[in-house]
């Protein structure tokens, strides 16, 4: 793992002053967090650490984590910070092993992202996901929780149909094991039937867990080199260009930026409906081929290069959700453009750099 530095203060001060309402729910609360070594657990982490810093919440947060000390070798900035963390997995992760424990709140990010390793072994990235999700509801449980978030996925849905410009939580998908997107079929299903154990947990125990299905963001610490587009293309312009897409760039996503994800996360925990999903995204669909246009204009590319030829038969991989719900309901909204998440995380990148 590389060097992580800070995520950035002025971001940090977006998503305090974005969840400023929220901040006195947390006074003096216990938080049990996995998955809070990747993208989504680092903003989380360091969001609550800045509100607990200029608000003196007293909130303790305990992490769960396979290699902590790799982690904080990368982001030494947290190794000071008070967290605490427990050497372990979801997949083996017992109730017991907290024994004395009391959290108020259970914030459940781990998962297999690893398309290669689903590929490898589906069955681990199946227990991972569905009976992982399952050892950490008895933990919450067991703890005493009255809060429980889950970061689900948009991937539940399966393949969106070409007539439907943003899926919404009615949407029931269709999926077919047998197609060339099979890989992403497992985890969508695995995360579905975690999405039902937690239902299952908010009826039958009144733990107030609430579903984030979660689809394409953008911001500082989102993975370069790995699957994630917007990673990608900022590498290559950052090294110079040309941005590669490496498929024909037709595909439509949205970007959500990692300020306002890390607000819809702490509104979701704190005031979502006990057993309801919401999708967590952007509506504003941009195809790969204009997002790298976009990249390559803002940040000085030496010009694009698509290694693919569009589908003969003109169908498109759209990805883009409606987000109706979590705006209706929770007061919820976007607060960047793309030419904003492109020079906020570059800037983050070249300073990271500089170091």
């Amino acid at each position: 793992m590389s060097h992580q530095r800070p995520l950035p203060p002025d971001d940090l001060n977006h998503v305090r002053l974005g969840a400023v309402a929220l901040w006195p729910e947390l006074r003096d609360a216990r938080i049990f967090i996995t998955g809070a070594t990747g993208f989504f657990g680092r903003w989380l982490i360091e969001s609550l650490l800045s509100a607990d810093e200029r608000y003196r919440l007293g909130v303790r947060l305990v992490a769960l984590s396979r290699n902590p000390d790799s982690f904080l070798d990368a982001a030494p900035h947290l190794a000071g910070s008070g967290l605490r963390w427990i050497r372990g997995s979801v997949t083996t992760l017992m109730p017991e092993a907290l024994d004395g424990e009391r959290f108020d709140m259970v914030i459940h990010l781990a998962t297999e992202a690893d398309m290669q390793a689903t590929q490898r072994d589906p069955q681990a990235a199946l227990a991972v996901i569905t009976d992982g999700t399952r050892r950490v509801l008895e933990v919450a449980e067991h703890t005493g929780a009255r809060r429980f978030l889950f970061t689900s996925s948009g991937a539940i849905y399966g393949p969106q149909p070409p007539e439907l410009e943003r899926i919404s939580e009615a949407y029931e998908g269709k999926y077919d094991p047998r197609g060339s997107a099979s890989v992403y079929v497992l985890p969508g299903e695995a995360k579905r039937q975690a999405e039902l154990l937690c239902v299952k947990y908010a009826q039958r125990n009144g733990l107030g867990a609430v579903i984030a299905r979660c689809f394409t963001f953008a911001g500082p610490g989102l993975p370069t080199g790995s699957k994630f587009a917007f990673g990608n293309f900022l590498r290559d312009a950052l090294a110079g260009g040309p941005i590669v897409i490496k498929g024909d760039g037709t595909p439509i996503r949205s970007y959500l930026y990692a300020a306002d994800l890390a607000i819809w996360l702490w509104t979701l925990l704190l005031r979502g409906t006990p057993g309801r999903a919401y999708n967590v995204g952007s509506e504003y669909p941009v195809s790969l081929r204009h997002l790298a246009e976009i990249m390559a204009h803002e940040l000085g590319a030496r010009g694009i290069e698509v290694l693919q030829e569009p589908k003969a038969d003109g169908t498109l991989d759209r990805y883009v959700p409606s987000t109706k719900r979590a705006r209706d309901e929770l007061g919820l909204r976007e607060n960047f453009n793309l030419q904003e998440m492109v020079q906020r995380t570059a800037a983050w990148h070249r300073a990271a750099v500089k170091d």
